[in-house]
């Protein structure tokens, strides 16, 4: 698939695309005769975790560093399995916390529903 219809199914620009691509997050990109990008499922796979991981707070020079050892091969797994189960820790204290705002909200939101019933 080209450049436009990758940007579609990934929902992410063709600018954004282009940029992981110069930063190294997406390498071995496919071209055609005419020198333009052709997208595989493989590439979709990659970029759809790039974005996970995005959405989890991983910030891009940590995707920079899985990427990279995921480059090297097999030989980097426990790298990677480690580098992943720092981030989940990282994640996990983040829920935590979310929670505990929430928590604090009902809080301050159920003495609000409490006024209007008194």
């Amino acid at each position: 698939m080209n450049m436009s219809e990758f940007s579609n199914v990934v929902e992410l620009s063709s600018y954004t695309l282009r940029y992981y691509e110069k930063i190294g997050l997406l390498k071995h990109v496919q071209r055609n005769s005419s020198g333009h990008r052709v997208y595989s499922n493989k590439d979709i796979d990659w970029v759809s975790f790039i974005k996970r991981l995005k959405d989890t707070g991983m910030r891009l020079e940590e995707i920079k560093k899985y990427a990279s050892l995921r480059d090297l091969g097999a030989q980097t797994v426990s790298d990677r399995q480690e580098l992943l189960e720092k981030h989940r820790e990282h994640l996990v204290e983040h829920i935590r916390e979310q929670n505990e705002h929430l928590q604090a909200l009902d809080v301050k939101i159920g003495l609000y529903k409490s006024r209007k019933v008194a």
